[in-house]
């Protein structure tokens, strides 16, 4: 666990702030994860980025007090953000920075700690939002064809367990937390068209399921060694425990670099690839915005981008006169 992201007394004890003001803090961490089920990596983000506030006020006027903060000004707020800019963070960064930090001022407010006027006072920092980067077809079926490790010095199961995460990730679109999310009595089989998952902020959603992915759910399941209990996790690790997302990544890594794809070539790429794939072929983009979980159909849109860059590829590459033509692209950040 960071140092930067206190959950032991020890770790709370250093963090620049007074005992109220640390209390406080601790209520907060508690309320992101058990009132609004926030993901641990956005909670221990969210404190990463408060404790590097109090460290900036701590330097500039002792130790940071609640009644300190509620008496800020704007301008305290955007030297902050100013210093961050220094250090060469982002604007994506910065950005959920700043949500962080009104996130805590809003937890103060309920409290009846007062209000951190200040912060309303500053406009979030704009970015250009990320296109994703899909896979072509060729690849992405490549990248979640089980022959491709047959040769593989592992355990069959294992190539078995594999092949039916990455078949949910480009065949359901699911994310890696999602799929390895899903329990043993929710294990799409064949002959159950749907699986069930939880997705971000603990939201639950239904995802139609093809009848290839359920035979590879299949395969694994029958080959597993490990007891699967029904409220247990569907996918285990070598020793029966719960699988690592770390575990599935190294496997896409291995896989890319045995088909020369690109670093880019992730296993939450294939998520962007089942979308895209989707879109290409007519797909509707409310569907895809519901079959992908997104709460907003604007982060859906950012799909269309992306089939927008590859008709313009196509186009320039085919029409005889496409080299003269000034053609405008979608731009995106590497």
């Amino acid at each position: 666990m960071s140092p930067a992201a206190p959950s032991t007394e020890a770790e709370f004890a250093l963090l620049p702030a007074d005992p109220e003001l640390r209390a406080a803090i601790r209520g907060w961490r508690v309320a992101l994860a058990q009132e609004r089920r926030m993901a641990d990596n956005t909670v221990e983000a969210y404190s990463r980025d408060l404790r590097q506030f109090l460290i900036h006020l701590e330097r500039r006027g002792g130790t940071p007090s609640i009644a300190g903060l509620v008496a800020l000004k704007p301008r305290d707020i955007r030297g902050f953000m100013a210093a961050r800019r220094a250090d060469e963070v982002g604007g994506r960064s910065l950005m959920r920075t700043l949500a962080g930090l009104r996130s805590f001022a809003r937890h103060l407010e309920r409290e009846g700690h007062g209000v951190v006027a200040a912060l309303g006072a500053v406009r979030s920092p704009k970015v250009e939002r990320r296109l994703p980067r899909p896979l072509p077809v060729a690849a992405a079926k490549a990248l979640t064809d089980p022959e491709l490790r047959a040769g593989e010095d592992r355990e069959p199961w294992i190539l078995a367990r594999d092949a039916a995460v990455l078949a949910l990730l480009y065949g359901a679109g699911l994310r890696i937390s999602e799929a390895l999310g899903i329990r043993r009595e929710d294990a799409p089989l064949p002959g159950i068209d749907a699986v069930i998952v939880l997705g971000k902020g603990g939201k639950q959603r239904m995802v139609p399921v093809l009848p290839v992915v359920a035979e590879a759910v299949a395969g694994y399941v029958a080959a597993c060694p490990h007891p699967l209990p029904a409220e247990g996790p569907l996918f285990v690790g070598a020793r029966g425990g719960p699988l690592s997302a770390r575990v599935i990544q190294y496997v896409v890594a291995r896989a890319r670099g045995a088909l020369g794809l690109p670093q880019s070539a992730t296993p939450h790429a294939l998520r962007h690839s089942f979308a895209t794939h989707l879109l290409a072929r007519q797909g509707e983009l409310r569907a895809i915005q519901e079959l992908l979980g997104h709460a907003s159909l604007s982060t859906t849109q950012l799909y269309t981008r992306v089939d927008a860059a590859r008709l313009m590829s196509a186009f320039e590459a085919a029409h005889p006169r496409a080299g003269r033509m000034p053609v405008p692209r979608p731009r995106a950040e590497a």
